[in-house]
């Protein structure tokens, strides 16, 4: 009696049973590799290779004005020694924060300005070190190539860099929050136009589903939007079908997120609004044209600059991005004492950790714990 194995093999391709010339199993044919990079790409975020690019188009050009020739895989573990130290700043004998050097030559600091490379002259932010750091690990992991940034040397001074920025106190700027009072007015500069209707939806679909990505809003489909209780109904349910905390697209129950309220009716205006030009499937929020015609989705840029432009209308003052919609969204969800499980129910988040780092400092004005002196 012939096994499964058996009957497998028997029913092969003869080229499989080494009849014609197989495959190698210890390397990939050229086409099998150049398939797996096509896939790579297509499941990273654009986000994701839009700072990949741009990481390593810095990488290229500070390598070539440093050592005068092209930037080639693998990188030496001096090389990825001397990136770290022309870009972090360090003390010198004066404790004053204005005394902060790096080792990064002024001809050629000015010379990255110059061609696009830098937006300023000195040490960037360490998040950025970090950040291109990380991109030339991934850089040679992808191409097998032996990783400097995987080095002791490497890592220690990585590390002890970061020790020596908190240390002096630097910390990542974070963009202040639109919590509820300036959500308000920056919805207050949505009129009944065209673009009002269009952005009140966008702004209030992304605060109130919990903060969304800029991705997320941009990439929001009609197809994943279930109206709730009958035609009458101001109610909705969205499905968000691929987040940062969900890449692989699961289906799962905490992705479908309630749109209820006035997040609600502004969409049931927006949606009035693409029905009377015929649009009943693809992007929720797209572009405006000259003439009123709508044109292709909104890009994740594109809903970053909507945020600014309106907190600009509306006078609100502070740095802002499109981040801030979902800092705002976990911060008013602390001042208003929501729990914390249906906190990160909405917002997807996973890590405790995480959350807790979106609230700001003013969320904690109103704790009881703060007030105890001044208790009965």
């Amino acid at each position: 009696m012939k096994t499964a194995e058996t009957h497998l093999l028997a029913n092969l391709p003869e080229r499989s049973l080494g009849l014609d010339p197989a495959l190698d199993p210890s390397r990939l044919t050229q086409t099998a590799e150049d398939a797996a990079r096509a896939l790579l790409r297509e499941g990273e975020s654009a986000n994701t290779r839009a700072s990949y690019a741009s990481a390593m188009r810095y990488w290229c050009a500070w390598y070539a004005a440093r050592y005068g020739q092209a930037l080639r895989m693998p990188v030496a573990v001096p090389v990825a020694i001397q990136f770290i130290v022309d870009h972090a700043a360090r003390k010198t004998d004066a404790a004053s924060k204005a005394d902060l050097v790096s080792e990064l030559p002024p001809d050629i600091d000015q010379a990255l300005v110059a061609n696009g490379y830098k937006t300023r002259l000195g040490a960037p932010a360490l998040n950025t070190l970090v950040h291109r750091i990380a991109v030339l690990s991934k850089a040679h992991q992808l191409a097998r190539e032996p990783n400097p940034c995987a080095d002791p040397l490497v890592r220690e001074l990585l590390a002890q860099t970061r020790r020596a920025y908190a240390k002096r106190g630097a910390r990542p700027r974070k963009q202040r929050a639109l919590t509820k009072v300036p959500l308000q007015a920056v919805l207050a500069t949505c009129d009944d136009t065209l673009r009002g209707k269009r952005d009140r939806a966008l702004l209030l679909f992304a605060w109130a589903t919990g903060g969304r990505r800029r991705s997320e809003v941009a990439s929001a489909t009609l197809e994943n939007l279930q109206r709730v209780g009958g035609e009458s109904a101001r109610s909705y349910l969205y499905t968000l079908t691929h987040s940062k905390t969900n890449q692989a697209g699961a289906q799962r129950p905490e992705d479908v997120k309630p749109l209820v309220g006035s997040a609600a009716q502004a969409m049931q205006e927006w949606l009035a609004v693409l029905t009377e030009r015929g649009i009943k499937e693809g992007a929720l929020f797209r572009r405006i044209r000259k003439g009123g015609h709508l044109g292709e989705p909104l890009a994740p840029a594109a809903v970053r600059d909507i945020v600014k432009e309106r907190c600009s209308l509306a006078g609100v003052e502070g740095s802002f991005s499109a981040h801030s919609l979902r800092a705002g969204f976990v911060t008013e969800a602390g001042r208003q004492n929501m729990s914390l499980p249906e906190t990160m129910a909405m917002t997807g988040h996973h890590s405790v950790a995480t959350v807790m780092g979106y609230f700001r400092a003013e969320s904690s004005l109103d704790s009881k714990a703060g007030r105890m002196l001044d208790g009965e």
